[in-house]
């Protein structure tokens, strides 16, 4: 009888242990059942990877061709954070020549931080911003001073420059 009872135990012991391996390997490797359930069926996870970068909707990338002769809008943070970098890319150099006038003050806002960035200006160098005209095919850019690093990567801003406006920009 307790042979039996042992020959019973030793059976039950390696029917179960090639499932507790199974349920073993795959915590080592960090899947959750729903995970790895999802990997099976070629679903793609719901984490966005970190090279994940926004862009302007397609309409709004063709506005600010058509209505200011500018394409490539971005804004960056520079500097360990420190400025806040806009570039920009010139299509047509009549349309975009507003973007360059030194005269206009351009202002870059954070509504979720409240706050509102300007163009520093440096004692030798003067404004961070280009002055000279425009040029088709040319990329252009301006900094914005970001002083205690309000606006971070990540957030959504709104760069003003006179009567132009790009909304919904990301700052990477």
């Amino acid at each position: 009888m307790r042979v039996m009872l042992l020959v019973a135990a030793l059976a039950g012991g390696i029917l179960v242990s090639p499932l507790g391996a199974q349920q073993a390997g795959q915590s080592r490797q960090g899947l959750s059942a729903t995970q790895s359930a999802a990997a099976a069926t070629g679903a793609t996870p719901a984490k966005t990877p970190a090279t994940y970068r926004p862009s302007l909707p397609r309409r709004e990338r063709e506005y600010y061709g058509i209505f200011w002769g500018v394409d490539s809008l971005g804004v960056k943070a520079a500097e360990s954070g420190e400025l806040i970098r806009f570039s920009w890319r010139v299509l047509d150099s009549n349309k975009a020549r507003l973007l360059n006038d030194e005269k206009v003050e351009p202002y870059l806002i954070d509504p979720a931080a409240h706050a509102k960035l300007v163009v520093p200006e440096m004692p030798f160098m003067g404004k961070m911003r280009v002055k000279n005209t425009p040029e088709a095919g040319m990329t252009y850019w301006m900094a914005f001073s970001n002083p205690g690093k309000v606006v971070k990567p990540g957030d959504h801003v709104i760069v003003v420059v006179g009567q132009f406006r790009a909304d919904g920009l990301v700052v990477q």
